[in-house]
Order: structure tokens, then sequence, then C-alpha cells
């Protein structure tokens, strides 16, 4: 008898998973997908889309075509709690799916415990559909003069966010705004001194401002509050900041790791809960902390797709080897390229990304 298999999320790590839904069906296997899109957008091409380089269509899975397509049932919703020992999955909207096999690709979010208020100035990177409204909104402020844009968060997001906001006001507005990075301590305080320096050559060139005085304490509509007390007004606000796993799991009580993801064994299996597995950003790597970067989440594809099937037909599971080195290319209007001991930026850096996230994308858009 055929057992009920249960995908949240149609993030990276499932991509392969949701290619060959079709195998679980044809072994008699029930295949849900629960998304609050009906879409996936691809996280590493959204500043390029926030710079006009790149339209939705180009970045974004649709995720519940391809469910639909291959026979499986695709539930728009968002999860909020786990039960376990049930093994039942609650809904926003109070519905519930129950599953005898869960894999959780449910990703993260942008902390927003500094914001006070709300408005239509204030932006999360996350989730990457929304940058198409901080887009048009950037465009009408600069169809009305000159104004300020404030990146608050000092890593890689936040240079390229920086970088893509000048792009999209030079190539298609009529006025450039004054853009400034609010980068704590220091701006991409994680990479060797030689990435951080092309990053601010590359940024500075381009007036973009770089303040590493402190970090924000307070973020509210029209102005940012530092630390120190010292105060900048802002008519729009990027949060770029650092990112957390989604709160299902310690909300579900879980076990998780120190920041707060499913704590998953070298199979990408749950520590406390054999029939649960997870990967990308919303795990944690019980065996070795794994850096929140896309890359990862590609390499745990197979794995995911194979122990899945695995575990519903009682075979053998495979371990996960997050491997070596992996190549990092940002993209900040223009490239900067690194592999090991290779570094360089510029346009070539930005082509070979534009190539790398191309392919990716039509790989998994001709399921399609």
């Amino acid at each position: 008898m055929g057992k009920r298999l249960v995908l949240v999320g149609g993030g990276h790590a499932h991509m392969v998973t949701l290619a060959n839904l079709g195998s679980f069906l044809k072994k008699g296997h029930e295949v849900t997908v629960i998304g609050p899109s009906a879409y996936h957008y691809y996280s590493g091409m959204g500043p390029g889309m926030l710079g006009k380089f790149y339209t939705p269509d180009d970045i974004r899975f649709a995720t519940r075509q391809v469910v639909e397509k291959q026979g499986g049932r695709f539930v728009l919703g968002k999860v909020t709690r786990i039960d376990p020992q049930g093994k039942t999955l609650f809904l926003e909207d109070g519905a519930t799916v129950r599953y005898d096999v869960l894999s959780c690709n449910a990703g993260s979010y942008v902390p927003q415990s500094n914001v006070k208020g709300s408005g239509d100035a204030i932006f999360p990177v996350k989730p990457i559909e929304r940058l198409m409204e901080a887009q048009s909104r950037l465009l009408d402020l600069a169809a009305h003069g000159k104004f300020t844009v404030a990146v608050v968060g000092g890593g890689p997001s936040s240079v390229e966010i920086a970088g893509n906001v000048w792009r999209l006001l030079k190539d298609c507005a009529r006025h450039m705004a004054d853009i400034r990075i609010f980068a704590g301590r220091k701006l991409m305080s994680r990479f060797p001194a030689s990435i951080r320096q092309k990053a601010m050559k590359s940024l500075q060139k381009r007036g973009i401002e770089i303040f590493e005085t402190g970090y924000v304490k307070e973020v509210e509509a029209g102005k940012l509050t530092l630390e120190s007390g010292e105060q900048f007004a802002a008519d729009f606000i990027f949060l770029s900041l650092g990112v957390k796993p989604s709160e299902i799991f310690r909300n579900s009580g879980l076990p998780t790791g120190p920041d707060g993801g499913l704590l998953v064994n070298r199979y990408l299996q749950s520590t406390g809960f054999p029939e649960i597995f997870g990967g990308g950003d919303c795990i944690y790597f019980y065996e070795q902390p794994l850096d929140k970067v896309g890359v990862y989440a590609v390499r745990e594809n197979p794995v995911l797709y194979h122990n899945l099937m695995a575990s519903l037909e009682g075979e053998q599971l495979q371990a996960f080897s997050p491997g070596g080195d992996y190549l990092l290319i940002f993209n900040l209007g223009t490239g900067i390229f690194r592999k090991k001991w290779l570094e360089f930026d510029g346009r070539l850096a930005f082509l070979i990304k534009d190539y790398i996230d191309r392919k990716f994308m039509k790989k998994f858009q001709s399921i399609e």
C-alpha cells in the first residue's frame, strides 16, 4: 500500500525531487507539496531582477504547475506547526495535512525585531518576490526627484542589493538616489580582505556610501537609529541582515540547532524523528555547520531525493557529504569571482555568474 509523502517548500533542495515526482506516484505513493506561492524564486538571481537585468519569469520555477502536471497535489499555504507524533502539519488557514514521510525546504527569513511600526518603504530582502514591489516603489520615488536609499546589513546580500539599486536607477530612472550601506562594524567581515576591498571599490566608485561606525539599533519609516544614538534619514530602507531558518521547527518542539534550524544527521534526517527530512537554509547539519548559500541546497538535491524514496520503500539511506570549497560569485551590477586562490572582478565575473544561473534555471524550467 502506498504512503503519503509531503514536501514543505519548493526550494533549491527539492528541485530534483520535484522533477521526479512521477517516480513516487508510479510506486503508488501520494505526493503533496505545500508552498506559500505557486512559484519558487531563485534567490541567487533576485538582486539581478531588482536591477532589471532579469525579468520575474527568468528567475522563477512554476512549482504548482510541475506538481500538478505529474499528478501530485499542490496546496497553497504556509505551515505553522508540525505534530511529529501525530504526523500532521498545521497550516496558517487552519487546514491540516497528514504525512508518512515529510521533507522540509522551508527556507529562511530576515529578522525584523528592530523594526518599529511598518510602512511601504521598508523592505526585507526575503521573500524574493517582494523585490518586484521594491523595484516599482524605487522607480516611483525616482520619478519625483532626489531621494535616499539605506541598506541595513554588511554581508553579501547588502552589497548585491546596493549595487543593483544603483544599476536600476542609472538605467531606468530620471533621478539617482543617495545609496548608503549601514554595515555594522565591517563590510563583508567574514570574507578575505581582497574580496572586501573589491566590493568596497566597486560600490564607492559608483558613489555608494559605506558606514562601518556601528550597528543599526532601530528602523522606522523614514529613519534609522544607530546604537550610538546617531540618526539618519532614509526615504527607502532595505533590511539585508543575516537570515534565520524558518521558525516552524522550534515552534513544533523538534530538535533544532543553535540557530533554530531543523537538526539533521548525515542522512539529512531529523535527529529525533526519522520520517522527517530537510534541506537548504532551514536545516542545521549536525556534523558540520553549513553556510547559508545555495550551493549546499543544490548538493543536497540528489541525496534528499534518494532518501525520501528509500524511506518510503524501506531501503538503505545515502549519506550527504557537503563537499569541499565552492565557487562564489557576487552580482553587484558587476561581478566579483572567487574560487580557492583565483579571484577577479568586473564584467567577466558577472557574465560567468549569469551563464551558471541561467543554465541552472533552464534545467528545471524545462520540466514545466
